[in-house]
């Protein structure tokens, strides 16, 4: 006899009491998330938008923030952000210091971070790898995924305490970093102009983008020697992960007395490759 649950995946007509039969609809397909519309889309909720927004502007290095600092961060009226930053202290995204006026992230935030990581099994994956190449170069070894604006750090391993730049999980690089570059240079052309697009005035130069879409396609990884902060070179590498979670980047970089460029091309770059060798599933 059919079970109930398989007669609700098969779509029969159903006889009705008067002998007359029925059919029965499938279900409306959900719209798929990402499907295009972005927030032009029905389903997108700008109150909801907006809220993340706010929470974005708490940065690396920056402690608290007050109702006009959020306001020109966010480019929302103060009324706004005055209620938005109500509702996410009542919630426990924030907290308030009644001291200075002014906000700073609370531990419903952390929670939220620690899910993610958590669950992110690449991340695991990519730990005794990331540490065996910071301990063999004396780098920052960092693995990032693409958040909108920036990379951000999943994980972040240094191999030595010479590293006067010790950039830790959660940090949003910027994508004119040898880790935003790799990513941006790892697009199809049309979705690489897309991201730039939306960047605006925020987005790296083209004509570094292009430099780093050849330097990936001619050697495999991508290079920023000294232009994404003075004194620092770092080489990444885009892959796309084998567990299924996206498309992923790792760096290793350091101050330029640590890792010459010379070094960094021929010695930490093919080292780095080898790295992700056993956590990539595809070309990314």
């Amino acid at each position: 006899m059919q079970s109930f649950s398989d007669a609700k995946r098969i779509a029969h007509p159903a006889a009705k009491p008067d002998g007359k039969v029925e059919l029965s609809l499938p279900a409306r397909r959900k719209r798929a998330p990402g499907a295009g519309e972005g927030a032009n889309s029905p389903d997108f909720i700008t109150a909801l938008a907006r809220g993340l927004d706010v929470l974005r502007c708490f940065r690396h290095g920056v402690t608290a923030l007050g109702n006009l600092d959020l306001a020109r961060l966010t480019g929302l009226p103060k009324p706004t952000i005055s209620r938005i930053t109500y509702t996410l202290t009542e919630l426990g995204y924030l907290r308030y210091h009644p001291d200075t006026g002014k906000y700073s992230p609370g531990y419903g935030v952390l929670a939220l971070g620690f899910g993610l990581l958590a669950g992110l099994e690449v991340r695991e994956l990519a730990k005794a790898s990331m540490t065996e190449l910071a301990r063999a170069t004396g780098g920052a070894v960092a693995l990032g995924a693409f958040d909108g604006d920036a990379m951000t750090y999943v994980e972040a391993i240094h191999g030595s305490s010479a590293l006067y730049l010790r950039l830790p999980v959660g940090y949003r690089a910027s994508l004119d970093s040898a880790m935003g570059r790799a990513y941006l240079a790892s697009l199809p052309p049309q979705a690489c102009a897309d991201a730039l697009a939306r960047l605006g005035e925020t987005a790296p130069d083209a004509a570094a983008v292009e430099r780093a879409r050849v330097e990936l396609r001619d050697t495999g990884c991508c290079y920023a020697i000294g232009e994404w902060q003075s004194g620092i070179n770092a080489v990444a590498v885009p892959f796309s992960s084998i567990t299924g979670e996206g498309v992923f980047v790792m760096s290793c970089g350091g101050p330029a007395s640590l890792l010459p460029e010379a070094d960094l091309r021929t010695r930490v770059a093919p080292l780095l490759q080898a790295s992700i060798a056993g956590l990539a599933g595809a070309a990314a």
